[in-house]
């Protein structure tokens, strides 16, 4: 009943930059190790432990390199969709996704957010289906306050809902996810935020001291 799409289309600036101004290797972050496995690895194994149908990775930057680590892993629920244009919006690269889903909710996943569980998963996608209007509702990984929601402030991926609600709000806009999400709560989506299990899955890793907080925070946990 639920297709994940997991974005990974970004151009990799900031990391990039981040490894450039260090004088180290230049590596896409998504290939970065997460404890033996490459990031976009590490988010897909975790997002198809929540019992997902399909899983749909959006590429766009870099897709070539990417495609090859993708190619390593052996799971007829993974499909891969290039965008046909490479600079677009987080927004564009998720509808391409959610166009090509079979199933009438999804799952949305940031492909740099290897540390957010499969319970996690989970529990975001319970959060749609225990609703009283799961055809009206998105439910988050909730930034602090949890429970029934009056605000998108802070908050992205990931997220469940219906693939109907995506295609609505993502048809015709080109943007970031926040903004999206605020429109949506204030023309009466019920916006659900879902407690993360530990602080490390509220984790993006955009620059190299992100990564390695990342590692190490993993790590002691």
């Amino acid at each position: 009943m639920v297709s994940a799409i997991i974005t990974a289309a970004g151009r990799n600036k900031r990391m990039r930059d981040d490894l450039k101004s260090r004088g180290m290797e230049i590596r896409h972050k998504l290939l970065l190790s997460f404890h033996g496995n490459p990031i976009i690895l590490q988010t897909l194994q975790n997002t198809l432990k929540a019992d997902v149908d399909e899983c749909i990775v959006v590429l766009g930057h870099f897709s070539d390199e990417i495609i090859s680590v993708l190619d390593e892993f052996d799971d007829e629920r993974v499909k891969i969709v290039v965008n046909s244009e490479i600079d677009v919006e987080l927004s564009e690269s998720l509808l391409n996704g959610v166009k090509k889903a079979k199933d009438d909710f999804c799952l949305c996943v940031a492909a740099d957010q290897p540390a957010v569980s499969a319970e996690t998963f989970k529990n975001i996608v319970d959060g749609v289906f225990n609703s009283q209007e799961p055809e009206n509702t998105v439910s988050i990984l909730a930034r602090g306050k949890s429970g029934y929601l009056n605000t998108a402030e802070g908050l992205g991926m990931p997220f469940a809902c219906r693939a109907d609600i995506l295609k609505k709000y993502l048809t015709g806009n080109k943007d970031n996810l926040n903004p999206l999400l605020r429109k949506m709560v204030k023309e009466g989506v019920v916006l659900y935020g879902v407690p993360p299990r530990d602080d490390i899955e509220l984790l993006n890793i955009n620059e190299y001291d992100d990564y390695i907080d990342i590692i190490e925070k993993s790590i002691s946990d």
